[in-house]
């Protein structure tokens, strides 16, 4: 019997062969036949870690990134600013940026208002919340004689010897005249107007840097002066049949002006201020609904924000406008966009805030309590004058809490309005001014983030 050959041997000795030349052709250059380049031959293709096949680059330069827009975003529980402004920017702009440099000037608001601010009810508060935060001191702009003197908290304010005229007078007074806050005053000889703190402390108010009263002449006037009770020199002032503002600076607690001769004078009013800081001056009108603002001469505008300029205008009406079921007040939106042209072209660098009428409540047919529908209407109608005016907007409805705020308001205790469920008090004043303070705040802190993010 044969004995049988082993090939077990041979077969290893083949297939190591075969691996050493699939091996080696893998360094064999790939070939080309009839323009089809073959593959590779690598047989650890299986466990060999891919690597991404580079993609063919075309010419094509891509465009930059596109940056996504800032989100503004109201924090809950507070009623926001709605800013319309246009590429002009009379908005809130103005004033926000102003803030930045409260340290090194003034930074003035004129607040413009109806009864629902009179006797500085709501601005007092503001002022003092504004100037504990940015600086500022003194009661700000306040005219030459009040119908409001003794109600009013944040100054002790006397006068005699005036004659008052004002847009509310049915006649008798020379539209021509009439001044920033809708009124003029002419002096008799030995007219005097003083200026004291409030008897309770408060802020700022005790003293102030800078006494300012203005006035038109066209002839040389002798104004008298008396800076905490010492009386000052008497000069002549020569008239310049324009917009004047004469100075007293120094720590002014007290201030008196006397006029000893001013034939042709006709003054406006006194304003107790600081170098820096906050200033905010109430310009509330007793029964007005804002549109008389437009009859103020546009010069006389323009003069007076030249001698005292602002960086906000806040005009707040409504309360003598609407009726318990008004539906069309299309002829106060052309009344009130009328009234931001004519602000805008006087005081050109001034943002501009309208506010809405607040909480007003009648008895329905039931005798029960509600809002006046007209007042919702009217809402509607001052923000839209915001929107086509192009500056900025805040609810004052909403902020006070919407449907029933007056009544709860009345309800409070102590009670924060009057029983006419119309107007607010002092403590009312101050808790809505809260509101504004917070908006103001919180709306400046997001124009610094936007602007941030805007320049990064």
């Amino acid at each position: 019997m044969k004995a049988m050959k082993n090939y077990i041997a041979r077969t290893f000795i083949l297939t190591l062969l075969v691996v050493v030349v699939l091996l080696g052709l893998y360094f064999v250059p790939t070939p080309t036949v009839d323009g089809y380049t073959l593959r590779r031959v690598n047989m650890l293709a299986d466990i060999e870690a891919e690597e991404p096949e580079e993609e063919p680059l075309d010419t094509i330069v891509l465009p930059p990134p596109v940056k996504p827009a800032f989100v503004d975003t109201c924090k809950t529980g507070l009623t926001c600013i709605e800013d319309y402004a246009d590429s002009t920017q009379r908005g809130m702009k103005p004033f926000y940026e102003a803030l930045d440099h409260a340290d090194e000037r003034p930074v003035r608001i004129a607040y413009f208002g109806d009864s629902f601010i009179e006797a500085d009810i709501l601005t007092g508060d503001l002022r003092d919340m504004l100037q504990a935060r940015f600086g500022g001191c003194g009661v700000g702009y306040v005219d030459i004689t009040s119908g409001t003197y003794g109600f009013r908290k944040t100054l002790r304010h006397s006068f005699a010897g005036w004659t008052s005229k004002g847009v509310n007078d049915s006649t008798g007074y020379d539209r021509k005249r009439i001044g920033p806050s809708g009124h003029y005053f002419i002096p008799h000889r030995g007219a005097y107007v003083e200026a004291r703190p409030p008897k309770a402390h408060r802020g700022q108010l005790d003293s102030c840097e800078v006494a300012t009263i203005y006035f038109e002449a066209t002839d040389t006037i002798l104004l008298a002066t008396r800076v905490n009770g010492i009386d000052g020199d008497t000069g002549p002032l020569a008239g310049k049949g324009q917009m004047q503002a004469v100075e007293r600076e120094g720590l002014i607690k007290s201030m008196r002006w006397t006029v000893e001769k001013a034939d042709s004078a006709t003054f406006y009013g006194f304003a107790l201020d600081g170098r820096t800081g906050i200033t905010v001056d109430n310009f509330g009108v007793r029964s007005s609904s804002g549109l008389t603002l437009a009859s103020i001469p546009q010069e006389r505008l323009r003069q007076f924000g030249k001698v005292r300029p602002y960086d906000l205008i806040v005009l707040q009406f409504g309360l003598n406008v609407a009726t318990e079921r008004g539906r069309d007040y299309s002829w106060y939106e052309t009344g009130m966009l009328r009234v931001i042209q004519h602000m805008k072209e006087a005081f050109p660098e001034a943002g501009i805030l309208v506010v809405s009428v607040g909480d007003r409540e009648y008895k329905d047919e039931e005798g029960r309590l509600r809002t006046m529908p007209g007042v919702k209407n009217l809402i509607r109608y001052q923000q839209n004058i915001a929107a086509k005016g192009a500056v900025a907007f805040w609810n004052l409805y909403d902020a006070m809490g919407g449907e029933g705020s007056i009544r709860r308001m009345v309800e409070a205790k102590p009670a924060q309005a009057n029983l006419d469920y119309t107007h607010i008090n002092f403590l009312g004043g101050r808790t809505l001014a809260r509101h504004l303070y917070e908006t103001l705040i919180y709306g400046k802190e997001q124009y610094d983030k936007r602007r941030a993010y805007e320049n990064d």
